[in-house]
């Protein structure tokens, strides 16, 4: 089996009790280089119970491991957290806060971790609390593939 030390460590940092189940689950998340959706999950963990794995992302969702990102798809997409991210801290500031990018073609979703969301200036007593700032296009392999066919 695979040193899962480095996902035992991620989860203790996060408050979060490393159990087998949630190892493995942290585990095929972190080796996702794109945005995965739940039924993405449930195909490739087969023989892992639908409702562990709900339950284990929301687990997750609550103590900041991962975060969830609405692209317009109609289903909800989630990213494992940087070790930087500080998604999890209510400190009335967004600069932490970085864009996705979401491909028309293969529907593929990305975090654009060194992307910030732009500032918007708000008028009258408006409060943000969250930003959804998804970019849509071609990602780079589906672009490439449009210029070469």
């Amino acid at each position: 089996m695979k040193d899962e030390s480095k996902y035992i460590t991620r989860l203790e940092q996060h408050g979060v009790k490393p159990t087998a189940m949630r190892i493995l689950l942290l585990r095929t998340m972190m080796e996702h280089d794109d945005a995965f959706s739940l039924q993405s999950l449930e195909d490739e963990l087969e023989t892992v119970d639908k409702s562990t794995i709900y339950r284990t992302i929301t687990l997750f969702l609550t103590h900041h491991l991962i975060h969830a990102i609405d692209d317009g798809t109609g289903m909800f997409k989630y990213a494992v957290c940087s070790p930087d991210c500080h998604c999890g801290e209510d400190d009335g500031t967004i600069d932490h806060m970085h864009a996705h990018f979401n491909c028309k073609k293969c529907g593929r979703t990305f975090c654009l971790q060194t992307t910030q969301v732009p500032l918007v200036s708000l008028p009258g007593n408006f409060q943000v609390h969250s930003i959804n700032y998804v970019l849509k296009g071609l990602c780079p392999d589906c672009a490439q593939t449009t210029k070469n066919g």
